[in-house]
């Protein structure tokens, strides 16, 4: 299982900056969708929130990494 989840981690760090951001918005659309099943006792896999909640997660990770590493860079440029 932890092989699977650093996998997906790297997949994730390959993409760009807009990819990620377009990613970011599915999940969260996915996410509101998967809460409303929840609500209405539809949902045929619990297990999908906690998956997109822990992706979204990692996507907001990266994109807090990138966004430091830049600014730093951008400092030690000035």
């Amino acid at each position: 299982m932890m092989a699977q989840n650093s996998t997906k981690t790297d997949d994730l760090r390959q993409k760009s900056d807009d990819q990620l951001s377009e990613e970011l918005t599915t999940l969260k659309r996915e996410q509101f969708n998967l809460r409303f099943q929840a609500a209405t006792n539809q949902l045929e896999a619990p297990a999908r929130i906690r998956e997109v909640r822990r992706t979204i997660a990692k996507i907001k990770t990266l994109q807090t990494e990138r966004s430091k590493r830049s600014d730093a860079d951008a400092k030690a440029k000035a």
